[in-house]
């Protein structure tokens, strides 16, 4: 996989497919991108589960916060690391020892680390480096060029609202799952 760059459809899969996200390295400061982006993901419809040892047992946006994956009392889709490159080792080896493992490792804006890449891809576990899922999630359905933003895609189809009514969708219709 090359992960200097992503096609379109591979994002999108991933984003259609997940539902149970991890965010790791989860702040309760609102001007932490890592507060934004799951706001952004929860107002999305997807189930976004908090992990930080030092907010552990504590509410997040009305998530309950957990101090490792492994004590996530159910399944996860994806991991998302608000770590930096070197604890995003460990913590895709932690998730790779989770059963059933996560279809997904997603390691944020900056976040890239080879090794632990290949070592998912080794167990089928799908790998995004250097990305931001609410970035992404924005291109591929429009947001972005709101804000003058270029999503790199091209279409005539008419944006869809997500089922909230309020928000744009990925473009392809509601979530089924």
């Amino acid at each position: 996989m090359n992960h200097d760059s992503y096609a379109p459809d591979y994002i999108r899969g991933i984003l259609q497919s997940v539902k149970t996200i991890a965010l790791v390295g989860a702040s309760a400061n609102e001007v932490r991108p890592s507060y934004f982006v799951m706001k952004y993901l929860l107002d999305k419809g997807y189930d976004v589960i908090p992990v930080n040892p030092g907010l552990a047992g504590q509410t997040l946006l009305g998530q309950t916060v957990y101090a490792a994956l492994k004590d996530i009392p159910k399944p996860v889709d994806m991991v998302d690391i608000f770590r930096n490159s070197e604890a995003a080792g460990p913590i895709t080896d932690e998730a790779l020892s989770l059963s059933p493992r996560p279809k997904v490792i997603w390691m944020q804006l900056s976040v890239r680390n080879d090794d632990a890449a290949s070592r998912a891809e080794a167990e089928g576990v799908q790998v995004v480096m250097d990305r931001c899922p609410k970035m992404e999630y924005g291109k591929l359905s429009g947001e972005w060029a709101w804000v003058g933003g270029n999503s790199g895609v091209i279409s005539s189809r008419k944006q869809t609202l997500h089922e909230s009514g309020k928000l744009q969708s990925l473009g392809l219709g509601p979530k089924t799952y």
